[in-house]
């Protein structure tokens, strides 16, 4: 059973939310305070995270950082706000997911289910497979199974989305992806119109392991088609 915390001060959403993740066989907490939540994320496991944006005593955005400090659990951000720089900036906090309210309760289910397929595909490709799920290139340490990156030996903090990012290129050196099919396998469906999303992620992701942005040694860009892995290291 997935254990799923609901952040967010409208009862009636949490107890609509609750509902139907009851239906998905999810066991869900809520919290209507933005510090209750945000300890309560940080005290204990849990496999999702329905995060409102506009909290009391705490906000989403800093609930989203701080969670991302110490943990990889998938966030979905839920906000009243419409304006664009509002959905760039929570994902690029590191949310992996952003719904506007009033948002339709069948996206939401597909949203969420689109997650734990994501999670359970991760599963099941440690379980069958036969290859190594440590990768090395150069100072550059990925581990699937722990889902744990190192770079000179120091850990790395990356967001899910970071890490699916990384792991999906370095386990397929010199595959050139386009941002439309990094959006489909990463996110799990169609985000029309988001590429700019893939670039965000891909700007943070580089952010924390090449040693010079300028010239990146790990993640190259494909020019006029997307992103690759460098199959030269």
């Amino acid at each position: 059973m997935k254990k799923v915390l609901i952040i967010e001060d409208d009862s009636q959403i949490v107890q609509l939310l609750k509902i139907h993740l009851h239906d998905l066989h999810c066991e869900t907490s809520a919290a209507s305070d933005g510090l209750e939540g945000c300890q309560l994320a940080l005290r204990e496991h849990f496999d999702l995270i329905i995060l409102d944006l506009n909290l009391p005593t705490m906000d989403g955005m800093e609930i989203c950082q701080k969670v991302r400090a110490t943990k990889n659990t998938p966030i979905i951000m839920l906000t009243a706000k419409t304006e664009e720089i509002d959905r760039v900036l929570g994902l690029e906090v590191g949310a992996d997911d952003y719904m506007t309210k009033p948002f339709s309760i069948r996206e939401f289910i597909a949203r969420v289910k689109a997650i734990f397929r994501r999670t359970k595909m991760i599963s099941e490709e440690i379980s069958q497979t036969l290859a190594p799920t440590q990768l090395k290139f150069q100072a550059l340490s990925i581990d699937l199974e722990k889902r744990k990156v190192l770079l000179n030996t120091q850990k790395i903090e990356l967001s899910p989305k970071e890490f699916d990012l990384l792991y999906l290129m370095a386990s397929h050196p010199g595959r050139n992806y386009s941002r439309t099919e990094l959006l489909q396998l990463i996110w799990g469906y169609d985000f029309d119109g988001y590429e700019h999303t893939v670039n965000s992620h891909i700007n943070r992701l580089r952010s924390k392991i090449e040693p010079d942005m300028a010239q990146p040694t790990y993640i190259l860009t494909s020019w006029g088609i997307g992103y690759k892995f460098n199959e030269e290291l």
